[in-house]
């Protein structure tokens, strides 16, 4: 009877799921940028980063399509070489920042793709939320420091229409076209370090 109670334990606890070695980053805003990339004058490019990003990551090491990511971007940091069009960003033209401070993706499907992976979910952008999805390179890889700490990092992109954000501020050229185009092109380089555990409560006995 005790060997058929215990062989019946054993079992049940064999076809539990096995628990997920899950490992949780944080960006490293120093080693991190948001940039952005948008026609103008229909000419060229014009290029723009956000310089204060942040972030966690929770990375499921057995199966990645498990993790799950989140990322703040501080849009008052947008910065184009030029503080004119910087004001102008932060207006309520464009961004509106005194409404809207922050941008923020809260990831909703992770998929292994060929050459990295397909991150799905949800931008919020100028107060409008919509999917989006982000083409993610080097993100398997793993390395440390001189100071021990365990890094990831990685770069990702995607392409949205700012108008379906809301920003559709823009101005008729004379020669036809005009000023902004729509697509906007996003990428995000990032480094993350590992969150170390915190130090184990004592009891204050000596």
């Amino acid at each position: 009877m005790k060997l058929s109670l215990m062989s019946l334990t054993a079992a049940a606890f064999l076809s539990l799921p096995a628990l997920a070695a899950t490992t949780e980053y944080e960006l490293d805003s120093t080693n991190s940028v948001a940039l952005f990339s948008v026609k103008h004058m229909m000419v060229s490019n014009v290029r723009g980063t956000f310089t204060k990003v942040t972030g966690t990551a929770h990375i499921d090491e057995k199966d990645l399509t498990k993790s799950k990511v989140e990322a703040t971007i501080d849009a008052t940091t947008v910065n184009t070489n030029d503080a004119k069009r910087d004001e102008h960003l932060r207006a309520p033209d464009f961004f509106d920042t005194a409404k809207y401070p922050t941008i923020t993706f809260k990831s909703t499907k992770v998929e292994k793709a060929r050459g990295g992976l397909k991150v799905t979910g949800n931008l919020t952008l100028h107060g409008v939320t919509k999917p989006v999805v982000l083409d993610v390179e080097g993100f398997t890889t793993v390395s440390k420091d001189p100071y021990g700490n365990t890094k990831r990092g990685g770069s990702a992109t995607t392409k949205i229409n700012r108008k379906d954000f809301g920003l559709s501020w823009n101005d008729v050229l004379e020669t036809g076209g005009v000023a902004v185009g729509e697509e906007v092109t996003i990428t995000l380089d990032i480094q993350m370090n590992q969150k170390k555990p915190a130090p184990a409560a004592t009891n204050g006995a000596p």
